[in-house]
């Protein structure tokens, strides 16, 4: 399982609780979309995942933005993951890098609004935030493989909407 999650803002801590908590620590690979805030966070991520990449978001501190690129791509047992936070990009732009990345899934945050859609043929995936989800509800995505298929989930456990790809 893969557990995708953005939009942490925290001070210390991961901020994980519930389900979301157990995701992390269930998941095979953690995909973090940015705005961790701070390297302390950064830190409690990387010490709950069995494995980690993100991407540094706007309000991320110096210390996170040394650590963390802009977009990265990452392969996991043949599903090519593209990540950006999102708030550099138009809908366009996340579609061409989609493409250009080759990417069976585009991962953004930045808007806190959980939500899956396909950008013309690409597939992206806001998995919202578990822990400042400010206008919508708290969630992470849980991503599942062959066939690709996933689910934004709430902390409680509840499950929001489910996709496949």
């Amino acid at each position: 399982m893969i557990a995708v999650l953005s939009d942490t803002h925290g001070r210390d801590g991961h901020r994980l609780d519930g389900r979301t908590l157990e995701a992390v620590r269930e998941a095979d690979l953690v995909c973090h979309a940015g705005d961790f805030l701070t390297e302390s966070v950064l830190d409690a991520f990387e010490a709950e995942s069995a494995a980690f990449v993100g991407v540094v978001g706007n309000n991320d501190a110096p210390g996170v933005r040394e650590r963390l690129p802009r977009t990265r791509t990452v392969e996991f047992e043949g599903v090519r993951i593209a990540m950006a936070h999102g708030h550099e990009h138009t809908e366009t732009a996340l579609a061409l890098f989609g493409r250009q990345e080759n990417a069976d899934l585009v991962v953004v945050g930045h808007s806190h609004r959980p939500e899956f859609g396909y950008l013309g043929t690409v597939p992206l995936l806001n998995p919202g935030s578990h822990a400042d989800p400010r206008w919508y509800e708290p969630a992470h995505a849980e991503l599942e493989l062959d066939p690709l298929r996933g689910q934004l989930v709430r902390p409680n456990g509840t499950v929001i909407d489910g996709f496949e790809m």
